[in-house]
Formats: C-alpha cells, sequence, structure tokens
C-alpha cells in the first residue's frame, strides 16, 4: 500500500497546480475584461466613476500592469479633474439657475436672474393680493 500512495502523490500535485494554473488564468481574463468594461464606460457620456475605479481596482489586484490598466487610470483621471471644472454648470455651459439665483454673476452677463424667472412687482404698485375685493368694504 504505501508504494501506491507514493505514485499518487505527484499525480495529485500535478492536478493541484493545473487547478491553480487554470484559476490565475480565469482570474486574469476577468480581470482584462472588466479593464475592457472600464474603458467602454469612460467613452459613454456620462459615466460611473467608481464602479470604473472598482473595476481598475479589480485588474490591478489581479496583477495586471498592462498599458490598458494605464490607460484607464488616466482617461479616469483626466474625467474626475474635467467634472470637477464643469461643476455648476450646465451642458451648454451656462451657469445652472440655482446658482444664478444666488447672486453669482456668470461672466460677462448683466442678470442675476434665470432666464425665464417672473418678475417681482414693485411694492405700491397698487395691486393688491388677498384681502377683500372690489365688492367687500374694509
Amino acid at each position: 500500500m504505501p508504494i501506491e500512495a507514493v505514485l499518487i502523490k505527484p499525480v495529485v500535485d500535478v492536478l493541484l497546480a493545473l487547478f491553480r494554473q487554470a484559476e490565475d488564468l480565469t482570474l486574469k481574463r476577468d480581470a482584462e475584461a472588466a479593464v475592457r468594461e472600464a474603458i467602454r464606460e469612460l467613452l459613454q457620456a456620462n459615466p460611473n466613476e467608481n464602479r470604473t475605479a472598482a473595476r481598475i481596482a479589480i485588474a490591478r489586484a489581479a496583477g495586471i500592469l498592462s498599458e490598458d490598466v494605464v490607460l484607464a487610470e488616466a482617461m479616469l483621471e483626466k474625467h474626475r479633474a474635467a467634472s470637477a471644472r464643469t461643476r455648476g454648470k450646465g451642458a451648454t455651459g451656462r451657469r445652472r439657475a440655482a446658482m444664478a439665483a444666488a447672486g453669482v454673476r456668470p461672466a460677462g452677463k448683466g442678470r442675476t436672474e434665470p432666464p425665464g424667472a417672473a418678475r417681482k412687482a414693485p411694492a405700491g404698485s397698487g395691486v393688491r393680493r388677498g384681502g377683500p375685493g372690489p365688492s367687500g368694504a374694509g
């Protein structure tokens, strides 16, 4: 019996090594797919930064240090910088109405209220709101 155990151990070791190698290949393949998805996400109009950062972290944890990982990290960094630069602006480059209502003036503009905002009637204009109408004596 001990002779059979001696012959089986190398076979089991080889099988375990092959299994471990297959797991590593699967992990690397999944990590490379995550990097491709991260780059694809960053090319969209409104990418999800957290999801992209997580996918890049998966690739780094798997030990992938390819140019794709570096490219994805650079793209994410540039996107975060661009979103910080344009924070508070609409798609057309104009400041948002909330900022304009707070008194922040856009460069070169004279108005502080958003376009289309109703103006308040000046005090003493003769228009009363509430209270008894013309038929009621008060």
